[in-house]
């Protein structure tokens, strides 16, 4: 039993299994359920709140007037906990959860991980590796003919030949490798409503090839409904580094969905289709999305393995927005979510913020209101609902383009109704502020109000390097634009009597980024007087323009070469380097700087690095 409260109610309420999508054949049996509709499948624990893609299926399909059961992190060496559950009468859905699964179980070094967020008391390995692949698999030997609908964030970024970092190969499209009849890409509360209300009249899953958002393996050649170009062949793909940038740069132009064409890419003697991206929720669908039934509260059935942990940081923070048009190429967000954004209406917000402010652990501070990119609740400029995206340009980078719509005062309203709502002392962002974006904003009235009234000591921002060659690569901003805004920051914080501290997540081993490029880094950190401890190693996921680089070699941009770190020892000393001062990196730091010939680094001066060992004394 899980207590909480909930808005909807407007009082305490104790939930049990009942007030949970049912989650085994027996729940589904004390429901008088003797059939039910859709099978939900995910590697994650079954935690129902918004902020898990599973959960919002579920409630989406059964404000459709559907019965969804859900099989949270089944048993994988066999089909039997599947078959336990009973054949669905429509298909079954399967995801890997909220993030890749080899992501979720691996380290950028390709180490194991020891904990999983998103598992019962954070027990790792409750999930396979490519769990999208293996659950499938499983359902066609438990429910032979059953059709098969893989979506999540896996198999939205697996969608086409991709290399995987952990095979160090490219695999083919995920939908030849699990067999699946469908594949839901982005967010596909849209997409899964449409197939879900046809499979129910008897439409064959085979014959539902027209729906945006979706991918499927082709009949025969040239079936695609939707315009669609040709990119190059996952034998291509395979055989030419070159092919496979032209492909990755193709998709990813495409991925637009007022201009999107489809795409198809041959495999094995079939093709693959995606179609074009489905249009992003309306803010009257958001707001009915994030308005469904959900208890916000990790299943019981979890609570004496210790719950799950991943809902910590979540359950006190509100979703306001989808989207991205940053684009940052090392990002996922852009190829899943779109770079169309969107967002939810005032009093939706302030509906949920309402209905937590009462829940009895909750101790007055909303600990974020947020999304992809916090500061983000409008589209980029007034031209994309109707032309998309330009082709080949980003709105942010490496300038700001002059069409951009920079303007926060419907996030700032927001924000302050919501400190207004009674229980409410404090109202924070900390999921990402875009600082580009924000020093955009002319106004400047909005950059006062966040340092006043919603930094919790820190205020945590992606610069991710200083040298603009790197930046370029990544898709950020110049320096200058950071240095501007860390400079605002300070002023303001004086000015309102302030000791908030800014945190700058950085990358190390980026594409594009050499030794020499961290040493400089390193020393404009100790010009400035930082000590990054946010530093993580680029992690090549599939999907992104950052993971072609590193696989090709190429900027598939520009196709020009790019310089990739791939030698552990290289990656060893560009972190080392961007965190020079800590004991145990002394000594490869030392050696980097002497072989990069800037022992000038080592020494008492203040633009020093390190000190020199010191010598012993003659016997």
């Amino acid at each position: 039993m899980a207590t909480c409260y909930t808005g909807a109610m407007k009082k305490l309420v104790s939930f049990t299994r009942r007030d949970f999508l049912p989650v085994s054949r027996e729940d589904m049996l004390e429901r008088g359920w003797y059939y039910y509709d859709f099978l939900l499948i995910t590697g994650d624990a079954y935690v129902d709140h918004p902020s898990f893609g599973a959960a919002i299926i579920g409630r989406v399909l059964e404000a459709e007037g559907f019965r969804v059961a859900v099989l949270a992190q089944p048993f994988f060496r066999s089909a039997s906990a599947i078959m336990d559950m009973g054949k669905p009468r429509h298909a079954a859905l399967v995801t890997a959860g909220n993030l890749d699964s080899m992501v979720a179980h691996y380290t950028a070094s390709k180490k194991p991980r020891s904990e999983d967020y998103y598992s019962p008391g954070k027990r790792a390995k409750l999930r396979p590796d490519r769990a999208t692949i293996v659950y499938s698999k499983l359902v066609s030997e438990a429910f032979p003919g059953l059709p098969i609908i893989i979506g999540g964030l896996e198999a939205s970024l697996r969608r086409f030949a991709h290399y995987d970092y952990w095979d160090n190969k490219v695999r083919r499209p995920i939908l030849l490798d699990c067999g699946a009849d469908l594949l839901i890409y982005g967010m596909g509360e849209s997409a899964v409503a449409e197939i879900a209300h046809r499979l129910s009249t008897k439409e064959d899953i085979k014959d539902i090839i027209d729906v945006r958002g979706t991918a499927y393996i082709a009949p025969e050649a040239g079936s695609s409904v939707f315009p669609s170009i040709q990119c190059p062949s996952f034998e291509q793909v395979t055989a030419d580094k070159k092919a496979y940038a032209q492909a990755a740069m193709m998709q990813f132009d495409e991925h637009d969905p007022v201009r999107g064409r489809g795409v198809v890419q041959s495999c094995d003697g079939r093709e693959m289709v995606v179609n074009p991206p489905a249009m992003p929720l309306s803010e009257a669908e958001l707001d009915r999305v994030y308005g469904l039934a959900f208890t916000r509260e990790a299943h019981p059935q979890y609570d004496k393995a210790g719950g799950i942990a991943a809902i910590d940081e979540v359950r006190f923070s509100v979703i306001h927005n989808r989207g991205c048009f940053g684009a940052c190429n090392f990002c996922a967000l852009a190829f899943h979510q779109g770079r169309m954004v969107t967002s939810r209406s005032h009093e939706s917000v302030i509906s949920e913020v309402k209905g937590f402010a009462e829940h009895p652990e909750f101790k007055g501070n909303v600990h974020d209101v947020g999304g992809p990119t916090a500061n983000f609740r409008r589209l980029s400029c007034k031209k994309q609902a109707k032309s998309g995206l330009c082709i080949g340009k980003a709105c942010l980078a490496p300038e700001a383009c002059v069409d951009i719509d920079a303007d926060h005062t419907d996030y700032m309203l927001l924000l302050r109704k919501l400190r207004a709502i009674p229980g409410v002392k404090k109202v924070f962002v900390r999921s990402g502020i875009r600082y580009d974006y924000l020093m955009l904003d002319k106004g400047g009235e909005f950059f006062a109000e966040l340092v006043k009234n919603h930094v919790s000591g820190q205020l945590k921002v992606a610069p991710e390097h200083c040298i603009n060659k790197v930046l370029g690569y990544m898709g950020k901003p110049r320096n200058e634009v950071f240095a501007r805004f860390s400079d605002k920051y300070r002023r303001l914080n004086e000015r309102y009597g302030k000791r908030q501290f800014l945190v700058p997540y950085l990358i190390s081993s980026h594409p594009g980024s050499t030794v020499d490029d961290a040493i400089a880094l390193a020393e404009h950190l100790n010009k400035s007087g930082r000590q990054p401890e946010q530093v993580q190693d680029f992690y090549p996921t599939p999907g992104t323009l950052s993971t072609c680089m590193y696989y090709t070699g190429l900027d598939p941009r520009t196709m020009g070469e790019v310089h990739v770190p791939h030698s552990a020892h290289e990656k060893a000393v560009q972190r080392a380097l961007l965190q020079w001062k800590r004991p145990e990196n002394r000594s490869i730091v030392q050696k980097a700087l002497r072989k990069a010939g800037r022992g000038d680094l080592i020494g008492y001066g203040k633009h020093c690095l390190i000190r020199p060992n010191k010598k012993k004394p003659p016997s």
